[in-house]
């Protein structure tokens, strides 16, 4: 551990990065904490600018809703849907692409067909098109961003698969007669989590930057608050209140920025290759 900590450290962008995403991950925990009331209720007068009046640190919106309470529990529909829509890519990305790297063939040739369908298909406006046809929601948001995201994760353990598959420390597991879900596992599948973690990283980032988009367009679950609908609510009021729009913004800004670096930290921290390159900076 504490060389995997070293090695991940000597960037300091991506200590950075872990920084940012910490304090990103306990605001959005606090959030019940600090602003228990409801964050679509009324608490002020509307376009109270950040500052202005005690009470609202980041102001008030054009209805006078606390921003910051807004920031702080958007805060969480962001991550909850960025980890479990990952989360779900992951459980299928795996399966497909061991199986698909493992059995090689008539199996390969059939799933990854399935999964070049799925990669013709522009991601964005198929996802749209989900939502739209089974109504917003954070389940179905979660459910159509897993779908345009397994693929290529799919494709990476594949490509994982069949470099270990040929390994003598597999074949001599297949001698011994160790079946082929025990081999899969416990054998092949922990060797190469390494790029799979780092990866999943950037799909965390990417699910939040969709949802965002989503509830921007009108698409997000008009139960929850989050930051996407908050620019969206505050793209009215650009001339008079900016702000509306630019600290949401800005949130998601830094989030994505920390789970990027974050994710180059890990890449550095994984890949042997890159320790000799990650010493000389």
């Amino acid at each position: 551990m504490g060389g995997f900590w070293r090695r991940y450290s000597r960037r300091w962008a991506s200590v950075l990065g872990l920084a940012l995403l910490a304090l990103v991950v306990a605001g959005a925990a606090a959030a019940p904490l600090v602003f228990p009331a409801d964050p679509w209720d009324m608490a002020g007068a509307p376009y109270l600018w950040p500052g202005q009046e005690t009470g609202f640190p980041l102001g008030t919106d054009t209805l006078g809703r606390d921003v910051a309470a807004g920031l702080f529990h958007g805060a969480r529909v962001s991550l909850l849907v960025g980890i479990a829509a990952t989360a779900a890519a992951l459980g299928v990305g795996i399966l497909v692409g061991a199986v698909a790297g493992y059995y090689g063939g008539i199996v390969d040739d059939a799933l990854m067909r399935l999964t070049e369908i799925f990669q013709t298909i522009p991601n964005f406006i198929f996802i749209i098109v989900l939502v739209v046809i089974f109504k917003p929601s954070i389940a179905t948001i979660v459910l159509s961003i897993s779908a345009v995201s397994w693929p290529a994760l799919a494709r990476l353990v594949r490509a994982e698969f069949l470099s270990l598959r040929r390994r003598e420390f597999v074949q001599s597991c297949i001698l011994v007669g160790m079946g082929d879900a025990r081999v899969i596992l416990t054998e092949i599948l922990p060797n190469c989590l390494a790029p799979v973690i780092v990866t999943a990283s950037i799909m965390v980032a990417t699910a939040i930057l969709i949802e965002a988009g989503l509830s921007f367009l009108g698409l997000g679950d008009p139960n929850v608050i989050s930051w996407g609908s908050m620019i969206g609510a505050g793209r009215t009021s650009l001339r008079n209140a900016w702000y509306l729009t630019a600290i949401p913004g800005l949130a998601i800004v830094v989030t994505v920025l920390a789970l990027n670096l974050v994710g180059e930290g890990l890449n550095d921290a994984f890949n042997p290759r890159l320790r000799p390159r990650a010493a000389t900076r």
